[in-house]
C-alpha cells in the first residue's frame, strides 16, 4: 500500500468531509486513513487505482485537490 495526503480546496464542513471520504471508498483498494476540512490521507494500491484516479473522484464531488504529498508505503 502506498500513502498520500492530498490538500483539498472547498470543503466547509461535515457534510463535504462525508461527501469526499464516501468517494474515496468507493474505489477499490483504497483505504482512508483521515478526512478533515481540507484534507485527506489515503492509503491505495497501485495497482488498483492511482493518485489521479483519487483527485478525479474527489473533484467528481465538486472539490479542486491543490496538492498531493506521497508518503512512501504501509
Amino acid at each position: 500500500m502506498e500513502r498520500v495526503t492530498m490538500n483539498i480546496d472547498g470543503m466547509t464542513c461535515g457534510h463535504c468531509v462525508a461527501s469526499v471520504k464516501k468517494a474515496l471508498t468507493s474505489l477499490d483498494g483504497v483505504e482512508v486513513e483521515q478526512v478533515e476540512l481540507g484534507q485527506a490521507v489515503v492509503n491505495y494500491d497501485p495497482a488498483a487505482t492511482s493518485p489521479a484516479a483519487l483527485a478525479n473522484a474527489i473533484e467528481d464531488e465538486g472539490y479542486a485537490v491543490i496538492s498531493t504529498e506521497s508518503g512512501g508505503t504501509r
